[in-house]
């Protein structure tokens, strides 16, 4: 059985075939599913999803670094004042990204710590997106030393020495998803010495599709195409892979 840890199944990229694309899921293999917030925007449709798939369909709330902009702190607020609604199961996807635009750095810095310290105050984990801001994000590592805090790092797709470096600062896994599956993706060598009890699987989805549906949409039943790569460059059984991932989502997520 496998686990979908980044999965945008309320995304309307579902809205046509919703119940094919859960019918392919679950003959993948797929038991759960966890689903990263973005902005308030997407908060009706995420719960819609998570209320109508109880134990499938995980959620989770948070402020999406590409969605601080003028009324970040409105948005911020809304996390805040939902955090008691119901049971949460992460506070992500939150980071820090400077590939589409750097007008807010500094808004997304404070998003960023406020986040990690309330999800260290509920005890739940953080789901990190990172691009194109590494050495801010570690900057901010730096500044919450003494911060309880676990999280994974989303489509992870760095060094094996950030890797290193990143489990030296906070209790991480880290995200491995479809670009695992592209020519010449970095992130499949640094994975041959990354420990298996390190990693979760994902997909992104409607996002990063991997390989041979890379250009068309994501789904939920690819994690099972990620899994059999990862099997692949880690000399494994998929069982082993499956087996691992899923446990290790299991008890970052608390499913």
């Amino acid at each position: 059985m496998l686990i979908d840890t980044h999965c945008h199944l309320y995304d309307e990229a579902f809205r046509d075939d919703f119940e094919a694309v859960l019918s392919r899921a679950r003959e993948a293999g797929l038991e759960a599913c966890v689903m990263p917030g973005i902005d308030r925007s997407c908060h009706d449709a995420l719960l819609a999803v998570a209320d109508a798939l109880p134990d499938f369909a995980y959620p989770c709330i948070g402020l999406h670094p590409t969605s601080v902009g003028e009324n970040w702190q409105e948005e911020l607020d809304f996390v805040k004042q939902h955090l008691s609604d119901r049971r949460w199961y992460a506070i992500g996807e939150i980071g820090l990204d400077e590939y589409w635009s750097k007008d807010f750095v500094k808004e997304q810095i404070r998003v960023l710590e406020e986040q990690i310290s309330l999800a260290a105050e509920a005890g739940l984990p953080v789901i990190i997106h990172l691009r194109e801001a590494t050495d801010d994000f570690f900057r901010v590592l730096d500044d919450l030393r003494g911060v309880d805090f676990r999280g994974v790092m989303h489509a992870w797709s760095g060094s094996y020495e950030s890797y290193k470096r990143l489990l030296g600062l906070a209790d991480f896994k880290f995200g491995i998803g479809g670009v695992v599956t592209y020519k010449n993706a970095g992130v499949a060598v640094a994975l041959e010495r990354m420990s298996l009890e390190d990693v979760i699987l994902e997909t992104d989805c409607p996002w990063l599709t991997p390989v041979p549906y890379r250009g068309k949409r994501n789904e939920p039943s690819y994690v099972r195409l990620v899994a059999e790569k990862v099997a692949l460059i880690k000399d494994l059984p998929l069982e082993t892979v499956s087996g691992v991932t899923s446990a290790n989502a299991k008890i970052l997520f608390k499913l």
